[in-house]
């Protein structure tokens, strides 16, 4: 008892919802931060059906947890809805995983959920600022983005975003639907990669009642709802093969048949498609049709990955630090260079999403009033800059105290620019000076 009251505390001091389910998806664990998200009491919602409850976005074809099962894979940063106490629709994003006994057994599940409320509010402020519909970049390759995007707005043209997992492909797919003809129009998203065969199937194209087990009633698809406007395909590449014959089908000929029905349908939908996938390795794998990557391939936009525009990195270090100073009531403006340096020197593996939860982390962890400082953050950032700091020093060493003098004199003995041609901080720079100059006495 003592043990479960202890994790309890632990799950009611966190600011992200938790709810936990039987085996049976009656809600067995609710807390604190998850009532204040949805109204609810804890006792209003422990042993009720969590998708009688809630009524979720995602509970109209298959629940998180469902999903997880079925797939075998913990389920991660889905943005979906939920319908609150009050009646009205909150945002969310949520992660859902199984949860097994001793013998590996499942007993249940576990959702954490955030409110994303603050968020779209933000970004919907942000459409008319100076950042592009809310997508931060100054850098060279992230304004040729920009430009393109302008250039295709009067254009219902197929695009094809690439880029590594977390590079922010859908707030490029926002932006070209915000910006073209269809703006006004539906825009709907499905990821690909989270439902099996029969059940991607019924979301894109729809089925009839009976055409497979929990078919109980006819169902319209995606393709059916957005008629005359925008469907955004995440993880295209993930899709299976037949039901990549049955997109390329919308796509020459913008007809399609629900499952288990013969009726040809029509729809007029412009594809907006993303995938983290190496396309060349899909290709030559099998797992892409060739004939369908050439028709969603028509408009191709290259997602950098963070590590190669690292100028951007100051500018959404910033913007994140605004964004949840703002949603976790704290006044906190800025981070101290330090902290800044090793943020720009990470290799950031996990990219904007990485960085934009390394900033909730530490505005969480950051006190009321002070700036993020080194202190706040996690071993592997510190870790990362003192291998970081190492191979530059290693590499200066090899050439002696000559070649700095002469960056030196160069820039006329300006450490910003010298440190920029390095790829370092100043901070660094100054503590390789520092460290040489001790070596001389």
């Amino acid at each position: 008892m003592e043990e479960q009251k202890f994790n309890e505390e632990i799950l009611n001091s966190l600011a992200e919802g938790v709810m936990t389910v039987d085996k049976n998806f009656k809600i067995s664990f609710f807390n604190k931060a998850a009532e204040k998200i949805t109204g609810y009491s804890k006792e209003e919602v422990v042993g009720q059906f969590c998708k009688y409850v809630f009524k979720c976005e995602l509970c109209i074809s298959k629940c998180p947890i469902g999903i997880v099962l079925e797939t075998g894979d913990d389920l991660y940063e889905h943005n979906s809805s939920i319908k609150i106490k009050n009646g009205e629709k909150k945002s969310i994003r949520l992660n859902a995983a199984i949860l097994k006994n001793s013998n590996h057994e499942p007993f249940g599940g576990v959702i954490s959920f955030r409110d994303l409320t603050e968020l779209i509010e933000l970004n919907k402020q942000k459409a008319t600022s100076s950042n592009f519909w809310g997508i931060i970049g100054h850098s060279k390759s992230m304004k040729e983005i920009f430009d393109l995007i302008q250039e295709i707005s009067e254009s219902d043209a197929t695009v094809l975003i690439q880029g590594e997992s977390g590079t922010g492909k859908e707030l490029i797919a926002n932006a070209i639907q915000v910006t073209s003809l269809r703006k006004d129009k539906q825009f709907l998203k499905v990821n690909c990669s989270v439902f099996p065969q029969n059940l991607l199937a019924s979301e894109l194209f729809g089925h009839v009642k009976g055409a497979f087990t929990d078919a109980f009633k006819d169902r319209p698809g995606r393709f059916e709802l957005a008629n005359g406007g925008t469907i955004f395909l995440d993880e295209v590449a993930e899709m299976p093969l037949q039901t990549q014959i049955q997109l390329l089908r919308v796509l020459q000929e913008g007809t399609f048949e629900r499952v288990g029905e013969s009726i040809t349908r029509k729809t007029d939908v412009r594809v907006i498609a993303a995938t983290n996938f190496n396309i060349n390795k899909a290709l030559s794998e099998g797992k892409l049709r060739e004939d369908l990557f050439y028709r969603l391939n028509v408009i191709p936009v290259h997602v950098p990955p963070l590590r190669d525009r690292k100028e951007d990195i100051p500018y959404l270090v910033k913007h994140f630090i605004q964004d949840y100073a703002k949603v976790y009531n704290k006044n906190i403006n800025d981070i101290d260079n330090e902290a800044l340096e090793i943020f720009i020197n990470y290799p950031w593996p996990g990219n904007v999403r990485e960085l934009e939860n390394a900033i909730e982390y530490l505005i969480v962890r950051s006190r009321d009033g002070k700036n993020i400082s080194i202190n706040n953050l996690p071993s592997t950032f510190k870790s990362s800059q003192v291998v970081n700091n190492e191979a530059a020093l290693k590499e200066l060493k090899m050439d002696n105290t000559s070649q700095l003098i002469k960056l030196l004199e160069k820039h006329q003995w300006n450490k910003t620019k010298v440190a920029e041609e390095l790829g370092i901080g100043r901070t660094t720079l100054w503590r390789m000076l520092k460290n040489l100059s001790s070596e001389k006495q």
